[in-house]
């Protein structure tokens, strides 16, 4: 049997649509608890999703929960900006991994 892994991505209904149209599993979140229930779905131990994109406006609550996931290897859940544009805390969490990673910051300023 082969096991295919998901992609999905929680964030605002404007948001998630777009990615709905690429195949995604689409989780529109109103609030950020309906984010938390999206996202524990999402995790659950028999869960298929490899990599789970969150809006980050969102993430800045669900840290607690994110952060059990940032040293395993999935699902990989990745900050994006929501369309209000980027806070910056996707890129900082990408240079944040990457220096776990390689030991050092590669990426630069």
């Amino acid at each position: 049997m082969i096991c295919m892994h998901k992609i999905a991505v929680i964030g605002s209904s404007q948001t998630v649509m777009g990615f709905k149209a690429l195949g995604l599993e689409a989780c529109p979140a109103a609030t950020v608890e309906e984010a938390r229930e999206a996202l524990k779905r999402l995790t659950a131990e028999d869960s298929e999703y490899a990599i789970i994109y969150i809006e980050e406006n969102l993430s800045v609550q669900l840290k607690a929960e994110i952060d059990k996931f940032k040293d395993s290897p999935t699902p990989a859940i990745i900050l994006i900006p929501g369309r209000d544009g980027s806070s910056g805390l996707g890129l900082s969490a990408l240079k944040a991994a990457v220096e776990r990673a390689v030991g050092t910051n590669i990426l630069g300023d």
